[in-house]
């Protein structure tokens, strides 16, 4: 899922999309959901404004040039450019075999971008706004995530972070700003809103049966995002980070082969860089918690019915439970879904965890990885059989 440029975009996802939008039966799975195709913390007190440099507030409907150039003089020295090579140091090879986008998150000299931008790179390249130029050093990834600490040494003066926001803040109707690198084009600022949140892309991470886990909350833009945009950050009209710009899903493409915007991109949202940046950071991984199961993915009336559940009727309807995994440690019962894709009745329907009603799976999995950790017990509340039970789980890691 890696192009050339450092924009995740599988081909495959096009399908993908005329399947979500074509199937009533979609199966979500914590190893495979179909593709919708890519330290401060400073809040704002009210979400419908934002603080100007001099401290002012400012309503959303107030947004100038002038106040969208103070933005940009604001983080455009935090925002870098990442040249991978391909090939052993001291090659006559001069031209870099893939580019992407990143940001400065510190003063010690890290950097943060897409796992994907720098995978297969033997060395990584890190230019500033400034001119200078360094090497870095791969110190964590997250392939769940497609997140990526890199590491420089270069004088504090020359590290200009940018101050991270809180993605739970962000509403749709939110103005938003995206800085990155789009077809080598550096310095590149185009502008947005957020269009929708929640949204669930694959992962990079490959599970053990082939299919992949998944990324979960992710920021929908409308904001220009294109090849070699990967790994910059989208900003919010604060001039903080509320994302990590990761994929575009477009069913155009340039002359040469690469994806061109179509208006509809994906950011990775920081309060998920707040919570697996510093283990990337300590320990070069993550490790995300995991129950072991698929569920439906869009439900319609004839499924509904199908199951004998009210119209309204909310929840994650269990169609598979991996063997061993924690789910069926706890007891959680399948549609048999999992070597067969028609549907069936009889699975578990999740409609809370831990008293937190889950209204679909994408809730249920955002829940899990935002709110609990690995050997931590949660309460699952499902409907079977038409009486509500409360069964006991020990969350696991994903493999």
């Amino acid at each position: 899922m890696k192009t050339r440029n450092g924009i995740a975009l599988a081909v495959s996802l096009i399908s993908l999309l005329a399947m979500v939008s074509c199937s009533s039966l979609t199966t979500l799975s914590e190893e495979s959901i179909p593709s919708m195709d890519t330290t401060t913390v400073s809040q704002v007190d009210d979400p419908e404004t934002a603080n100007h440099a001099d401290g002012e507030t400012v309503s959303q409907l107030e947004i100038d040039d002038a106040m969208l150039a103070d933005i940009y003089d604001r983080v455009y020295p935090g925002v870098v450019t990442i040249k991978t090579f391909s090939d052993a140091s001291g090659s006559n090879n001069t031209r870099p075999s893939g580019q992407g986008s990143g940001f400065v998150v510190d003063t010690d000299g890290y950097i943060l971008t897409n796992q994907h931008v720098i995978d297969d790179a033997v060395e990584i390249e890190v230019n500033f706004p400034s001119g200078l130029k360094s090497w870095a050093e791969v110190i964590g990834t997250d392939p769940n995530s497609d997140l990526a600490v890199l590491k420089v040494d270069i004088p504090q003066a020359g590290l200009f972070p940018i101050p991270l926001g809180d993605s739970d803040q962000v509403r749709v109707g939110d103005f938003v700003i995206a800085v990155g690198n789009p077809f080598n084009y550096e310095g590149t600022m185009t502008l947005g809103i957020v269009s929708s949140k929640g949204r669930i892309l694959n992962s990079i991470n490959q599970a053990p049966g082939g299919s992949y886990f998944s990324a979960i909350d992710l920021i929908q833009t409308d904001a220009a995002i294109n090849p070699g945009n990967s790994g910059g950050p989208l900003i919010n009209i604060n001039g903080e980070v509320i994302g990590v710009n990761r994929a575009i899903s477009t069913d155009s493409f340039s002359s040469t082969g690469n994806p061109v915007n179509s208006g509809v991109g994906f950011a990775i949202p920081v309060n998920i860089v707040r919570r697996v940046l510093p283990y990337l950071i300590s320990e070069g991984s993550y490790e995300y918690p995991y129950l072991g199961v698929s569920s439906l993915g869009e439900w319609n009336l004839r499924t509904i019915e199908l199951l004998g559940l009210p119209a309204d009727a909310l929840g994650a309807y269990i169609t598979c439970v991996t063997d061993g995994g924690p789910a069926d440690d706890a007891g959680l019962i399948d549609a048999g879904m999992c070597d067969d894709p028609v549907f069936k009745t009889g699975g578990d329907l999740i409609v809370a965890i831990d008293n937190q009603t889950v209204s679909r799976f994408s809730e249920l999995l955002s829940y899990l990885i935002m709110n609990t950790e690995v050997g931590q017990v949660v309460t699952l509340t499902v409907l079977r059989d038409g009486e509500t039970i409360d069964l006991s789980l020990t969350i696991g890691a994903r493999p």
